[in-house]
């Protein structure tokens, strides 16, 4: 048993969702990293008097961040510019990504900053998309087990259109997803695979449909993937796939569709396609910085909700320009701004936390609930003395989480604690 004391903010997992803000709070965690009880420190260390007590005074406690889309390899290649999409995958993209290859001590290393940085920016589980290689892919698993992280993480599948390094027979694919499933899927309840067929043009239709039975044949595996991210992207998938009366019906039609789907972007959607995403309960992974940065155009959000689509957020490094969720959330409130559909604070660090968390679905992670776990990241606001200034102005909780999205970044993340464990401490 130990007690964390802090001011608390995150959401109530109510719908619609609440935001709390509590002064001065202590929760008692277990020894299975679970939030046993919140309350005053007082009270608790009655009940608990020879639980160890960490302080966290003037400090807020926000649950750890949960980003929905952002790539291993492209880690190396952020700011990387170019007119659009294609043209950066060529460019930059997948000759990056060819230097993702085997068990070396230059992968490890990267590896390493990898979840070095997740961690830095208050994020306690990321949805990863590795290189294509077996090794790389197995590789980073180990270093998310080793360092405590959550992960849900990807081979990519790609057989086609890129450069032959990069591809992987459909035979050779399917045996290597099969290999990293069983020696990490379920791994000590904070390790998943997710199926990752690129997007469709990099792959064959036999490719698609394999994942697909895959995926059929270990339901509990996720599936992720692009969707409708670019006007030239959307152009090329008539070309490839005549005979599908959109973009969602080619993912349709091999199966790759439902409620352990997560589709990054989303942007240029029919109506008619956000009803099929909603019927499915299939996610989309909103990734406002690398929208603008690519001008891919401006995320639906409000229109997606009103269809039922459940909207998360991820970073999308490497055309997303930051590994935080703050600066994600801060885009994400201008893209909307831009369309004339504003979005409330709550509704942002939701879509960071405990909405993503339910979408996943993940029942006791994104909140500071009592049964809960424990997955939180301690901000300082003092480190940042303009954000200080700004939160102590804030009349409402709702301003106090306003002044966090446009004006926290790494420098504020103290400390990183998933399942009860602090795994950062600057």
């Amino acid at each position: 048993m130990q007690l964390v004391t802090g001011t608390l903010l995150h959401c109530l997992p109510k719908s619609p969702v609440q935001l709390e803000h509590s002064p001065e709070t202590t929760l008692l965690i277990d020894d299975h990293g679970r939030i046993e009880a919140k309350g005053s420190l007082a009270d608790l260390q009655k009940q608990h008097p020879k639980a160890p007590v960490i302080d966290y005074k003037d400090r807020l406690l926000v649950p750890g961040f949960l980003d929905t889309h952002i790539h291993f390899p492209q880690m190396d290649m952020i700011g990387a510019m170019a007119p659009s999409l294609l043209p950066w995958l060529e460019k930059y993209t997948f000759p990056t990504e060819m230097g993702f290859r085997g068990r070396s001590d230059l992968m490890l290393k990267a590896a390493h900053q990898f979840v070095d940085e997740l961690l830095a920016n208050g994020t306690t589980l990321a949805c990863v998309y590795s290189s294509s290689n077996h090794d790389v892919t197995d590789l980073l698993f180990e270093v998310f087990a080793q360092r405590g992280l959550r992960g849900i993480i990807g081979k990519t599948s790609m057989n086609r259109h890129a450069p032959a390094p990069l591809l992987v027979p459909l035979a050779d694919d399917i045996s290597q997803q099969k290999a990293l499933l069983q020696r990490w899927h379920g791994f000590d309840q904070r390790l998943a695979l997710a199926l990752t067929p690129r997007f469709a043009p990099s792959c064959t239709p036999d490719l698609m449909h394999a994942l697909g039975e895959l995926h059929a044949e270990y339901p509990d595996t996720y599936i992720q993937t692009h969707y409708a991210e670019n006007v030239g992207e959307l152009l090329w998938i008539k070309e490839l796939f005549p005979e599908a009366r959109d973009y969602l019906e080619v993912y349709e039609s091999f199966q790759l569709l439902g409620p352990r789907t997560i589709l990054a972007h989303g942007i240029h959607v029919e109506e008619d396609a956000m009803q099929r995403l909603a019927q499915t309960q299939t996610i989309i992974s909103h990734c406002p910085t690398s929208n603008l940065f690519l001008g891919s155009g401006l995320f639906a959000w409000r229109k997606m909700e009103e269809h039922g689509v459940p909207i998360v957020l991820g970073t999308d490094v490497g055309a997303g320009t930051s590994f935080s969720l703050w600066q994600t959330m801060n885009e994400a409130y201008k893209v909307a701004a831009l369309r004339g559909t504003p979005l409330q604070p709550v509704d942002l660090l939701a879509a960071a936390t405990w909405k993503a968390a339910q979408a996943l679905g993940l029942t006791d992670v994104g909140s500071l609930e009592v049964g809960y776990q424990a997955d939180f990241q301690v901000i300082n606001i003092r480190a940042r003395p303009l954000l200080e200034r700004r939160v102590k102005s804030a009349s409402s909780a709702a301003e106090v989480l306003a002044a966090l999205i446009h004006l926290a970044d790494d420098r504020c993340v103290e400390s990183v604690w998933v399942n009860g464990k602090q795994l950062r401490s600057s």
